[in-house]
């Protein structure tokens, strides 16, 4: 793919970059696809899935209380549970405004544990790295930032979620649907989105602007990206999914190139659909 050669400009060390089809058939590549990097918030959509599956096997359930006095599971996944983003402490009340947490995902991974015993970066591997064939995936810090993996693991995750297999196809389209419509809230790198929609553990790119994705990615994109240099998206109606890793954390240099980067992607293969 021509488009992979705009990663050459990208100043970092080390990238790996995957474009993956609808049926999982890897359309191009750039980079050591073996190579593990950490991936920051790209961590969030893997947890999120974990704790998907918990619901689907009744160890949990959506909208049972979790994190601050009046929110649920179902509020720490979308980011509505009124946390901080980096500690407990609250501040809006559950449901009132988009707040993006990190902390919330703490919450929710230590309310897994305690539902089902099991330390929850077990759970993860055991949950999705496992049955995905994820070799090198592990969650090795802070269920909101702390797993890494390669390109050719986020393959295979970028493949079950255009066909899902470890969840119902009815609770994926839940998790990739805007939850709590109408909030506004803070993309972190972006600014305030009037509204920022979120999904359960996924962002959905809706009307944003700016935004991390492209110009021509449709509203219906969900993914995530991560202050590692790290994103992940899946656009449904372009029937693709994206993957990039990098060593060179996000700052100006991202919100320059990758909406760019990932226009190219979608134009070099618009002759598929």
């Amino acid at each position: 793919m021509d488009s992979l050669s705009m990663i050459d400009t990208w100043s970092a060390e080390h990238a790996a970059v995957a474009v993956v089809d609808a049926d999982g058939t890897v359309l191009g590549t750039y980079g050591p696809m073996d190579h593990v990097f950490p991936l920051a918030s790209v961590t969030k959509p893997l947890v999120a899935y974990a704790a998907l599956i918990a619901i689907e096997e009744g160890a949990v359930e959506l909208d049972q209380p979790a994190g601050p006095r009046g929110a649920t599971i179902r509020h720490l996944l979308a980011h509505t549970s009124g946390l901080a983003f980096d500690d407990h402490q609250t501040v809006a009340a559950p449901g009132a405004r988009r707040v993006y947490s990190s902390a919330g995902f703490e919450v929710l991974a230590d309310t897994v544990q305690d539902a089902t015993g099991i330390p929850f970066p077990q759970y993860v591997k055991e949950a999705v790295f496992e049955p995905l064939k994820m070799t090198t995936a592990a969650l090795v810090g802070p269920a909101g930032s702390g797993a890494e993996a390669s390109c050719a693991d986020l393959v295979h995750f970028a493949t079950e979620l255009q066909a899902p297999t470890l969840v119902a196809a009815e609770t994926l389209a839940e998790a990739t649907s805007v939850v709590f419509p109408g909030l506004d809230g803070v993309l972190p790198g972006f600014g305030n989105q009037r509204p920022n929609d979120w999904g359960l553990g996924f962002e959905i790119r809706s009307r944003k602007c700016p935004h991390w994705t492209g110009d021509h990615n449709s509203p219906r994109t969900y993914g995530h990206f991560g202050a590692a240099g790290t994103f992940l998206w899946v656009d449904p109606e372009a029937r693709l999914a994206a993957i990039a890793l990098t060593d060179r954390p996000f700052d100006q240099w991202a919100t320059e190139v990758w909406p760019p980067f990932n226009d190219a992607i979608l134009a070099e293969t618009s002759d598929r659909r």
